[in-house]
């Protein structure tokens, strides 16, 4: 259809504002804007009637209702609405049902099918976008922008969120006693009470444990970013006697609703240090993307222990060393251990031992280092488990066993190296890194 004649038609219809006309034929001509096209349709057409370009003047357009003049209004609402340091950001437009309808209403009567040109809610996404966007010097993205912008057209209200930044690292836990995470009591379902007063189990905290890793860490992160607050992701975690050595454990730090997300990762790493008083300690911090949530969280990694063993009677070298090698490369059959099977199914999980070693340290006592597949319960590979786990040290040996002391060296993804810089953000001008 002849664009002079649909420009006619539309504005038979009633009044009709140039960007209302222009969306009926967004598709024609490259380097306009909507407002542009219906402009020059309509002086267009005030040249070959002969008609002044008064003439065809709108002050009410039935279409939109004065919607599309508020490009300038929503933008500077918008921008003034966002105190967060952002780079990306994405703008979303609720359109009321009427408009919705009059913007279809429209194309009927000119004969255009209903997805013709451009809607209503497309127009003022962009349009609004580009103007915000030189306001608040940052780009558009679709996928996962720092803050979305949302305009409630029917409420005349402009919603802002920021959503989470997120930061990447692997952390060492130097001391005993410490949880991954915050870890309730069950006493007092987490409440610190119990009885009309304070829980006796956790001294009214509601905690089983004064300090986390979380809490050592996730704070200061917070902080730096000025956030709402802060979620701590481990890629598993270590028992909370065990200790987490060596090259350490991946983890993210999601914080909600930040005001800053370029932060010195490496002052961070310091800060860490001093808060946690030499309990915790990070290393490789950097700015990652949401998308490293999952990537930790689902890692499929095989573990290095070092641990501290006791048997129930004297042990020679000899014997050890063939009860070792029992398990070096062995696949191994493992019930669901007694001390967690209130939280786990009572199932048989299969895991390969990669590496076995170790030798005496007393005729009682012995020190080993097992490398193993993720999952693997290696306290049961030491004591067996009254036999739910086989082959087991103790199993092979014929004498019983304990892991006194037990250490992680070393969490690595079974595949590839863990930190990809896929999941890592962009650095962006005035990072310090």
């Amino acid at each position: 259809m002849d664009v002079l004649a649909i420009a006619r038609d539309a504005i038979g219809t009633g009044p009709v504002c140039d960007a209302c006309l222009g969306r009926l034929v967004a598709d024609r001509s490259h380097g306009l804007t909507n407002d542009d096209r219906g402009r020059a349709l309509r002086r267009t057409i005030a040249l070959t009637d002969d008609e002044p370009i008064d003439a065809f003047a709108v002050e009410d357009c039935w279409v939109c209702e004065g919607e599309s003049d508020r490009y300038e209004v929503f933008a500077e609402r918008g921008a003034t609405a966002i105190t967060a340091d952002v780079e990306t950001f994405q703008v979303g437009t609720r359109v009321p049902p009427l408009l919705e309808e009059n913007d279809r209403l429209l194309r009927e009567e000119v004969g255009l099918e209903p997805d013709a040109g451009e809607a209503l809610k497309t127009d003022l996404n962009r349009e609004i976008g580009k103007r915000l966007g030189e306001r608040i010097d940052a780009e558009v993205d679709f996928e996962r922008p720092d803050v979305q912008v949302t305009i409630d057209l029917a409420s005349d209200a402009v919603d802002v969120q920021v959503n989470s930044a997120f930061v990447y690292g692997r952390y060492r836990k130097l001391e005993r006693g410490i949880p991954q995470t915050r870890w309730p009591c069950n006493a007092c379902g987490a409440s610190g009470r119990k009885r009309g007063g304070d829980c006796p189990e956790c001294d009214g905290t509601g905690y089983r444990y004064d300090r986390s890793v979380e809490q050592l860490t996730a704070p200061v992160v917070r902080e730096a970013m000025d956030g709402e607050s802060a979620t701590f992701h481990g890629a598993g975690r270590e028992d909370v006697d065990a200790t987490m050595q060596g090259t350490g454990r991946p983890f993210v730090i999601e914080v909600d609703a930040p005001q800053r997300r370029t932060v010195d990762t490496d002052a961070l790493e310091g800060e860490i240090a001093e808060f946690a008083n030499g309990a915790v300690e990070v290393e490789d911090l950097t700015l990652a993307t949401y998308e490293m949530v999952p990537r930790v969280k689902e890692l499929d990694a095989s573990k290095t222990y070092r641990m501290d063993v006791a048997f129930d009677a004297p042990v020679e070298d000899e014997g050890l060393q063939d009860a070792l090698a029992t398990l070096d490369g062995a696949t191994i059959e493992q019930r669901t251990p007694e001390r967690v099977d209130h939280r786990r199914a009572d199932k048989v999980r299969t895991r390969e031992v990669y590496d076995a070693s170790g030798s005496l340290t007393g005729d009682r006592n012995a020190e080993l280092e097992i490398h193993g597949a993720g999952g693997l319960y290696v306290k049961e590979l030491v004591s067996s488990d009254e036999g739910r786990t086989e082959p087991s040290l103790a199993g092979a040996l014929g004498v019983g066993a304990e892991v006194t002391a037990l250490d992680v060296l070393a969490v690595e993804g079974e595949d590839e190296p863990f930190a990809d810089p896929d999941y890592l953000r962009e650095p962006v001008a005035g990072d310090d890194r």
